[in-house]
């Protein structure tokens, strides 16, 4: 007994090619939607973070935590648009800034004596080499705004200079850096709220 002709036919090039475009297109529609929603990579193009995060080194920024809403507590290492004040001073709209939130609504800080202080107490910054050689405020922080500062208190654009950040102009949270290699893993930041009761770093 002898086997008929099979029914069906090998994929022709052409048919496999098309399923290749579209496995492609499905995964660059996919990763395009991360990018826009979830997380995104970005660079450090200056000092103004030193020594946390390095020049030219290369991070992610998770988005979710401001489309969601969720608290960026102090501590926490923010990516944000520049702030109208900056924009209509001549900045770039479409710069993105990363500092570190030491502020939330309704709390008092100011730079005194080369310290940061908030609500009256010195923050521990225990990375910080130098005393700080400005002096700010005292400042209440609005409803709906957050105080930021480079970690390179000395060098860095930031609220003590053109105030306040627009809670709404966060783009996302600084959460790992995947360049150079040998610093490669989670940014570590401290959180300063639990800091101020244990002086560990968080």
């Amino acid at each position: 007994m002898t086997s008929g002709p099979s029914s069906g036919e090998p994929p022709s090039a052409t048919g496999s090619l098309l399923k290749g475009w579209r496995s492609l297109l499905l995964w660059l529609a996919v990763a395009l939607l991360l990018r826009w929603l979830v997380i995104e990579p970005r660079w450090i193009p200056s000092g103004s973070m030193l020594p946390t995060l390095q020049l030219q080194d290369r991070i992610l920024v998770e988005k979710l935590r401001p489309r969601l809403q969720q608290p960026l507590p102090n501590g926490t290492i923010v990516v944000f648009h520049a702030p109208p004040v900056l924009v209509e001073a001549g900045y770039d709209p479409k710069a993105a800034l990363i500092k570190r939130v030491v502020g939330q609504p309704g709390d008092e800080v100011e730079v005194r004596g080369g310290e940061l202080r908030r609500n009256g107490s010195a923050v521990p910054e225990l990375w910080r080499q130098q005393p700080i050689d400005y002096s700010f405020g005292p400042l209440t922080v609005p409803e709906g705004e957050l105080l930021v500062l480079g970690d390179n208190r000395n060098a860095s654009l930031d609220s003590h200079i053109w105030g306040p950040l627009p809670r709404q102009e966060v783009i996302g949270t600084a959460v790992f850096r995947y360049w150079p290699l040998n610093r490669l893993g989670p940014i570590r930041f401290s959180d300063l709220s639990r800091l101020e009761s244990d002086e560990e770093l968080g």
